[in-house]
């Protein structure tokens, strides 16, 4: 059986689909549609569990949002066209995601994890994002303020004011992830916060929260009894 059509009709994803609805199939037949070709000597369906399995945290499309071109690619039958298909779609997923979870207003911290979460869980890299909120919490905007390494003193506090002052935001939320997917926060995270806190004083923004993001679960460092002392008792919550 080397191809879709070989399939019994009730078997065939795109069959399926039509019949019963997207949400009948499986992760395998769903890739297998995305993908639309299979590879000589093997069909849609048997690339698209060949796929999966070869995914990091098992037989998911989880799994591929974490994979690079390079490595998709490493798999046969995978040439650089589907390995970018497959980043493609993982994106579309991550912008969904965003766009479902994106309110007009932000006054916890969950709320803030919800909208990063599925967006940063599975980053192999630390990345920096800034999230600009007006005097009531409305959300302003965002910008990635780094990618790789989370560093205090590559860490640009102007750039983050300089943004702030431009959306004429008041209040600012760091965002960060950890790829181990882990969320406590190491010594660096809290110095970093203590940074940017200092700093948006002095030009009265306040930052909020600062958020870590693991595989699923976050940290709010606000939360932390430790960072009231540090910060002062700020919540999202407050003026």
């Amino acid at each position: 059986m080397n191809t879709v059509k070989d399939m019994p009709e009730a078997e065939r994803p795109y069959e399926k689909c039509e019949k019963f609805g997207a949400e009948i199939l499986t992760d395998a037949e769903l890739l297998a549609v995305i993908m639309r070709t299979g590879t000589i000597g093997s069909s849609s369906m048997r690339l698209a569990e060949n796929i999966l399995e070869a995914c990091p945290m098992g037989s998911s499309l989880a799994g591929l949002a974490s994979m690079s071109i390079n490595e998709l690619t490493e798999i046969r039958g995978i040439g650089r066209v589907k390995a970018i298909q497959i980043k493609c779609l993982t994106e579309f997923s991550k912008r969904v995601w965003k766009s479902r979870n994106r309110r007009k207003t932000y006054r916890s911290s969950s709320e803030i994890a919800s909208y990063y979460m599925e967006q940063m869980r599975y980053l192999d890299h630390e990345e920096v994002y800034i999230m600009f909120l007006d005097n009531k919490c409305a959300f302003l905007g965002d910008f990635k303020l780094s990618s790789g390494t989370v560093d205090r003193s590559l860490v640009s506090v102007r750039d983050i004011m300089m943004n702030a002052l431009k959306r004429g935001a008041v209040k600012i939320v760091m965002i960060h992830n950890h790829p181990s997917g882990d969320p406590s926060p190491s010594e660096d995270d809290l110095k970093i916060t203590e940074k940017i806190f200092k700093a948006g004083k002095l030009v009265d923004i306040s930052l909020v929260d600062s958020i870590i993001i693991g595989d699923g679960i976050y940290i709010s460092l606000l939360d932390e009894t430790d960072f009231y002392n540090l910060l002062g008792k700020h919540s999202v919550m407050n003026g």
